[in-house]
């Protein structure tokens, strides 16, 4: 790796890790109980639903779209998986995969509606956020649905690892997620489209594929982190993941992603999240309320998207 390289390694992540270690070391000081071990392993074990879909986003974003769908899509994908298991008695094995093909089905729909009408996927994915939460609440009869032990295994920290399968899951989506947005023409299309869609389609190249199977993508990841999810609580509740696509988009915001599409990394999504979770799970330690919670919260979520308008700005 030459010197070149590492300097872009350098301007792309330092900031971020500097940003992340600042804030473990204020919380450090303002709570004695935050530098340890289990603080930690607990923070990467609740992650793996909100890292999953902050995946997915970070390329919907690139292509210069937008999913508002993401909370309302993992909750059908976990009331299914958990209707099947509890109302049906279908094994585990046998329920994930319709779990993971109803949020890919969610994401497909999302893709040819918005790119084969050429609606903005704000509308359309706006629209499916109110079906699928409509849809998980007709699943599990507005009941939350307890499944137990059957599905805790994912969500349980390994022994001697103490990190969760879950954590290990995600973590290994986010290594191939930036592997294909960096390494492959599929990645190198998406980045192309998000800058200037027009100008690939006079190249011959046809986008539609790209940004359905981006969509497509990115439901497969809800319906994934539905699961992951659902074995942390044992459970399939319709209330789930309200207000994660937010979280999600700040997490990807927050890591560099533009929103106005053709920049993006998942490794940086992957910090922003990391960035987030540290945040609530400080801000919690030292005993601020929910409410003030979400007013800083809101407050990073403002500040990172006023960034990336000046950021921009600068580029231009």
């Amino acid at each position: 790796m030459n010197s070149k390289a590492v300097k872009e390694i350098l301007v792309q992540y330092g900031g971020l890790c500097v940003v992340l270690v600042v804030m473990v070391g204020v919380f450090s000081g303002l709570s004695e109980n935050f530098l340890q071990r289990s603080t930690f392993t607990t923070i990467a074990n609740q992650i793996p639903d909100l890292t999953l879909v902050a995946v997915g986003m970070t390329f919907i974003l690139v292509v210069g779209g937008i999913d508002l769908s993401v909370g309302s899509i993992l909750a059908l994908s976990s009331a299914v998986l958990g209707a099947l298991m509890v109302d049906a008695g279908w094994p585990l094995w046998a329920a994930i995969p319709v779990c993971l093909a109803t949020g890919a089905l969610c994401g497909l729909f999302n893709g040819c509606v918005s790119i084969g009408f050429r609606i903005p996927s704000f509308i359309v994915t706006l629209g499916m956020l109110e079906i699928a939460r409509g849809a998980t609440k007709v699943v599990t009869d507005s009941q939350t649905k307890y499944i137990g032990s059957k599905v805790e295994a994912i969500g349980e920290p390994l022994p001697y690892l103490h990190l969760s399968t879950a954590f290990l899951l995600a973590l290994g989506a986010v290594l191939v997620g930036q592997f294909l947005l960096s390494r492959t023409v599929f990645g190198r299309y998406c980045i192309a489209i998000g800058t200037n869609e027009e100008a690939v389609r006079m190249s011959g190249i046809r986008t539609a594929p790209y940004s359905v199977a981006v969509f497509t993508l990115s439901g497969l990841l809800c319906g994934l982190a539905g699961l992951a999810q659902t074995s942390r609580l044992s459970s399939a509740d319709p209330n789930a993941a309200i207000g994660m696509e937010l979280l999600a988009i700040a997490a990807c915001v927050i890591g560099g992603t533009s929103l106005m599409g053709g920049r993006g990394s998942v490794i940086s999504s992957f910090i922003g999240v990391l960035i987030i979770s540290v945040l609530q799970t400080g801000l919690a330690q030292i005993g601020v309320s929910d409410a003030n919670k979400q007013i800083i919260t809101g407050s990073v979520i403002v500040v990172a998207v006023l960034i990336d308008s000046l950021r921009n700005r600068f580029r231009k």
